[in-house]
């Protein structure tokens, strides 16, 4: 799939919102509060717009109408869900209801895209009553906050799961090749991938054509460099440390050979399932919501989570001040500031991020819950490394810009899909495409750091 440009896109949308000032207020409206504290939404209609769940589809269809449900049990509205189906589209999505003033009520965002949402003025910025109505701020997993705005004194998103990034390994295929234990650096893990790839194997299962995922390589790989890709109001995606994560990326396919010809037309899903099917010894970026469908898998009890490398490509150890094994990942809620059912919509997220509610969700999809209760209650040994890259995760840069510039880092790839097709990626027309997202994300970024 080809992504439209976005650059300046937040400018545009921070600018719209400017001009809507005054369209809603932070709390108030959406149905009456009965003297139990329950809101009578009866007769109305609450929208939320969530990402698709290309992996499990028909259980995202079955969880909204549950959920809707018990939502209507419990106030008499009901649910409208609408779907985003990639970092575009979502993008856009935000453009849309901003310029427009009307849109959905609530918005499952990305964490990378809350920046985003936070600079354009046009979502909730939580007061401490918003914070009583979704069941107070301790409710949540105080890591999971870590990207919910400029300061703890300024959060709009509301953790609703949280979704650090680990890799996945085959016991059986490490030590059929006689590997002790899992890369702990990028050069490590294309050693031991040459090793597995054999006889219709690979040693790497990953998504070139993933509509979210791509960026995050080459985001780990410069940070773990030492570039952080935003220095103040300076973006450093035209870096030696760039270009090198770009190359050692598409260099698995290129260069190395350890992954499937077939992953230049892949999502993650297809990954996923080349990994299920025993046909891959690493599966990369993956998350615990690749659970339910591993342990229905030929591979079910043959596979555990890992730290992904956190060593960048040339290199012997991090040269990040944190280990930078994941962003900071997972989905906020934030409710739109033109909302007139803003009590329904802090009601809503109440009844998902109950310690039940996220439970169930977990059992379903894999997410882990933002829910502190919840999340204490389900790590485990096969847990365990999720929570460890959750706990050294790094979060992308807090600017309003950040959702450009990451889209900037995708369409890298994006453009590269052809020649990774024929088999090389030249090298000058990777340098043009790199310098092209540095000068149109630096100009995102002017804008934003303008205000």
């Amino acid at each position: 799939m080809r992504f439209k440009s976005t650059t300046g896109l937040a400018a545009i949308v921070t600018a719209a919102a400017l001009a809507l000032t005054g369209c809603g207020s932070s709390s108030g409206g959406g149905g009456s509060t009965n003297a139990d504290g329950k809101v009578d939404g009866t007769g109305k209609t609450l929208n939320v717009l969530v990402g698709v769940l290309s992996q499990y589809p028909e259980q995202q269809k079955q969880w909204q109408s549950d959920i809707a449900a018990k939502f209507k049990a419990e106030t008499g509205a009901d649910v409208k869900f609408e779907t985003f189906a990639s970092a575009n589209d979502e993008l856009t999505r935000i453009q849309t209801s901003v310029v427009s003033g009307q849109g959905p009520d609530i918005y499952g965002l990305g964490t990378t895209f809350t920046p985003t949402a936070y600079a354009t003025k046009a979502f909730v910025t939580l007061s401490d009553d918003d914070w009583k109505k979704v069941g107070g701020k301790d409710r949540f997993n105080q890591a999971a906050l870590g990207i919910s705005g400029p300061d703890k004194d300024h959060l709009a998103g509301i953790p609703f799961v949280s979704r650090p990034f680990v890799m996945a390994y085959n016991k059986d295929l490490l030590a059929a090749a006689g590997i002790d234990k899992p890369a702990t650096s990028w050069d490590e893990l294309a050693a031991q991938a040459k090793k597995m790839t054999k006889d219709g194997t690979y040693g790497i299962a990953t998504g070139y054509k993933d509509n979210y995922d791509p960026w995050k390589f080459i985001w780990a790989m410069s940070v773990q460099a030492g570039n952080p890709l935003v220095d103040g109001n300076k973006l450093k995606m035209d870096d030696p440390t760039v270009k090198k994560a770009y190359e050692t990326y598409f260099g698995w396919l290129t260069n190395d050979k350890v992954v499937d010809p077939a992953s230049v037309g892949w999502s993650n899903s297809n990954a996923v399932a080349a990994f299920a099917s025993g046909k891959a010894g690493y599966l990369m970026m993956t998350t615990s919501s690749s659970i339910p469908t591993l342990d229905k898998s030929a591979i079910a009890g043959k596979y555990e989570y890992t730290l992904m490398p956190t060593i960048a490509p040339g290199e012997t150890q991090s040269k990040s001040d944190g280990d930078a094994a994941s962003i900071l990942s997972g989905d906020n809620l934030v409710v739109a500031d033109y909302s007139k059912q803003k009590d329904l919509a802090f009601a809503y997220i109440k009844l998902i991020t109950s310690k039940d509610e996220q439970l169930n969700y977990q059992k379903i999809f894999g997410d882990l819950p933002a829910n502190a209760e919840a999340l204490a209650a389900l790590i485990d040994a096969k847990l365990k490394p999720l929570a460890d890259a959750a706990a050294k995760s790094k979060a992308t840069p807090f600017t309003g810009a950040w959702g450009d510039i990451q889209l900037g880092l995708l369409n890298v790839t994006v453009q590269s899909v052809p020649d990774l097709a024929a088999g090389k990626v030249d090298e000058s027309a990777l340098d043009s495409r790199i310098k092209d997202a540095q000068s149109k994300g630096q100009a995102s970024l002017d804008r934003a750091s303008k205000g």
